[in-house]
C-alpha cells in the first residue's frame, strides 16, 4: 500500500484537530492577550522587548509591538485555523501547506515567546512543538515523511510519560496512591461530578491513581 495513503486518516485527523487546537488557543488569545500583555496590560509585550533580544525570544512582535498588530496578527492565526481546519490548504499543493502550518506556527511561537508569565505552562511548549512537525507533513496527496512520523510518536509518548514521570517523582502522594482524596475539591476546573467523585470510598481512589499510573506509564 503507498504509503501516503496508508496514513491518510491519521494525518487528517492529526491536521484537522491540530487546527481546531490552534483555532481555541488564538480565539482565547484574541480575548485576554491585549488585557494581559498590551500596551495597557499586566505586563507589556513592549516593555518586555526592551531586556531581550531575538535570538532568545524570536517574535513578529520585535518588528511591531503595538495591540493593533498584534490583534492583526492574532486573528491572521484564527483565519489560518479555520484554513487548516477544512483542508483548503490541500488543495493548493505542497507549498501552500507547508506555508499554512508554517505561519501557524510563527505566529503562536510569537505569542509564546513575548507571554512571560501568562504562557509559561508547558502546553504551550507542546503545542509549538507539534505544530512545527505539521509543517513538513504535506497535503494528502504527498507521502508524509517517516521521520517526521515518529517524531509525533515520539511527542506523544513524552507526554503521557513524562506526565506519569513527574507524579511519582513530586508529591508523595502519588505514590502511596492518595491523591484523589482531595483532588476533586482542589481541582482548578470542578464540574457537577466532582461533588459525587470526592465522596467516592478510599478504593475507589485509589484505582483512580491506579489507572493514571497505567495510562500514562504502562500503556506509552
Amino acid at each position: 500500500m503507498h504509503f501516503a495513503t496508508e496514513f491518510w486518516l491519521t494525518r487528517f485527523c492529526f491536521q484537522r484537530s491540530l487546527g481546531c487546537i490552534y483555532l481555541i488557543a488564538f480565539l482565547i488569545a484574541a480575548n485576554q492577550f491585549i488585557p494581559l500583555l498590551g500596551e495597557r496590560g499586566l505586563q507589556p509585550v513592549r516593555r518586555f522587548l526592551r531586556y531581550v533580544s531575538f535570538q532568545r525570544a524570536p517574535s513578529l512582535f520585535f518588528l511591531n509591538c503595538s495591540d493593533r498588530f498584534i490583534m492583526a496578527t492574532i486573528w491572521g492565526g484564527i483565519a489560518l485555523s479555520i484554513f487548516s481546519i477544512f483542508g483548503w490548504s490541500d488543495s493548493f499543493g505542497l507549498i501552500v501547506s507547508m506555508l499554512t502550518w508554517a505561519v501557524l506556527w510563527m505566529i503562536y511561537l510569537s505569542l509564546v515567546n513575548v507571554g512571560q508569565t501568562f504562557y509559561g505552562f508547558g502546553w504551550e511548549t507542546m503545542l509549538t512543538e507539534t505544530g512545527f512537525l505539521a509543517i513538513f507533513l504535506g497535503p494528502s496527496e504527498t507521502r508524509p515523511p517517516v521521520v517526521v512520523m515518529w517524531l509525533i510518536v515520539w511527542v506523544l509518548f513524552r507526554t503521557m510519560f513524562g506526565a506519569g514521570m513527574i507524579k511519582l517523582r513530586s508529591d508523595p502522594c502519588w505514590r502511596d496512591l492518595t491523591c484523589l482524596f482531595y483532588h476533586y475539591e482542589t481541582q482548578p476546573l470542578p464540574n457537577p461530578l466532582s461533588w459525587y467523585l470526592h465522596h467516592s470510598p478510599p478504593w475507589a481512589h485509589k484505582a483512580g491513581v491506579l489507572f493514571t499510573h497505567f495510562a500514562q506509564l504502562v500503556v506509552p
